[in-house]
């Protein structure tokens, strides 16, 4: 087991809610604490359940410009105003009540999390309702009012952390955090994901060529997948770059996004990955921590948009290595009975699933790891 393991349990978090028609439905975050909990995990003696305030508006302003706190403020408690300039209106961030308390308590949760690793309290922390990665300083974006892990990794250099490793395995590109640091030597973002913007893939960055900023050469590392790619491609993408970009980077902390939108069912992409993928790459980042940052890792949840049947699988199964144990392959009866009522159709009855045959796009990944990683190389230098 690891030593002591933070569960942030935020019920209040449901009131983040796009309305049902929304694909990011809240019950994927309370059905994953659900699943959590049917399985014991929040039980076990190294693990505390951390529950959260909203962040303030100081500690939002880290991150956030206050022109874009205070229209997110006043939209969702229903004035009438020019929102369309901070990302806000029909399709992906419609105005929804209280928008600014829902985004500021899923930062608050983030930061419950990076304060029991700063701390000491907790090697390890997890808030499934965070890693909302797309929103900009000054504007929503991609379904995110407030940038949790982006004002949780300002929050922790605020604290004197000198040195933050971010690694995203969303299915789309972190840019919300790789811009809020893009010219910050003291954070390194990584993120893998699907790219195909001749396609229009949402948010269509996330290229080889982005590698930070003139102060920062090296700080941003993209691994950009062609749509189509299965599990054995983009584990070895993911083993080809993250360890060794984040042993040399040598953070203080780590700090994962875990979008799950990478599930070959998912609605809204193209990957091909089952949970076994999910499974390895919890083994490589939890041994990632220990290694590279002393243990110390903040985990959030992120994209993921088969709710009932893929999310909270693939969150628990993130959890239970962060605990440091193995879980029943066979889901909780109970868990299995209370989803299917309220999907009213079946779910998956085992945390495995059946391999995916090699996706289109596997042959073009280990070009891409390996060009992602070279380039990076040649931009960072070798100490900082």
């Amino acid at each position: 087991m690891s030593e002591r393991v933070g569960l942030v349990v935020c019920p209040q978090a449901k009131i983040y809610n796009h309305g049902f028609q929304h694909p990011l439905r809240p019950e994927r975050v309370l059905l994953t604490w659900e699943l959590i909990e049917a399985y014991g995990l929040d039980m076990l003696p190294n693990v505390d359940r951390l529950g959260c305030e909203p962040a303030d508006l100081p500690t939002l302003e880290l991150v956030h410009t206050p022109g874009f706190i205070d229209a997110t403020t006043r939209a969702g408690h229903g004035e009438d105003g020019s929102w369309g300039p901070f990302g806000y209106g029909p399709g992906d961030n419609p105005i929804f009540e209280d928008m600014h308390e829902a985004g500021a308590l899923v930062v608050g949760a983030t930061l419950a999390a990076a304060e029991a690793v700063w701390s000491g309290a907790a090697e390890h922390a997890f808030n499934a309702a965070g890693g909302l990665h797309h929103a900009m300083p000054g504007r929503a974006s991609g379904f995110c009012v407030y940038d949790d892990p982006a004002v949780g990794i300002a929050w922790l250099l605020a604290q004197g952390a000198e040195r933050i490793a971010y690694v995203d395995v969303d299915v789309h590109h972190g840019d919300g955090v790789q811009a809020c640091f893009w010219n910050d030597p003291r954070v390194l973002t990584v993120s893998i994901h699907e790219y195909a913007p001749e396609f229009g893939f949402f948010p269509g960055t996330g290229g080889l060529d982005e590698r930070g900023g003139p102060d920062a050469e090296g700080s941003a590392v993209n691994v950009p997948l062609p749509p189509g790619t299965a599990d054995d491609a983009w584990l070895e993408a993911f083993r080809t770059v993250v360890p060794p970009v984040v042993r040399r980077f040598r953070p203080d902390v780590l700090v994962t996004q875990l979008g799950c939108d990478t599930h070959v069912s998912d609605p809204l992409a193209h990957l091909r990955l089952t949970t076994r993928a999910y499974r390895e790459a919890a083994a490589e980042l939890h041994g990632l921590a220990h290694d590279a940052a002393g243990g110390r890792w903040v985990a959030t949840g992120g994209g993921g948009y088969q709710w009932a049947r893929v999310v909270p699988r693939a969150w628990t199964t993130y959890f239970a290595e962060m605990a440091g144990v193995e879980i029943a392959d066979d889901l909780p009866e109970g868990w299995i009975e209370r989803v299917e009522f309220l999907l009213r159709a079946e779910v998956p009855v085992t945390m495995s699933e059946p391999a995916e045959p090699p996706g289109r796009g596997d042959h073009d990944v280990a070009a891409v790891a390996r060009a992602a990683f070279e380039g990076f190389l040649s931009a960072a230098p070798e100490e900082r």
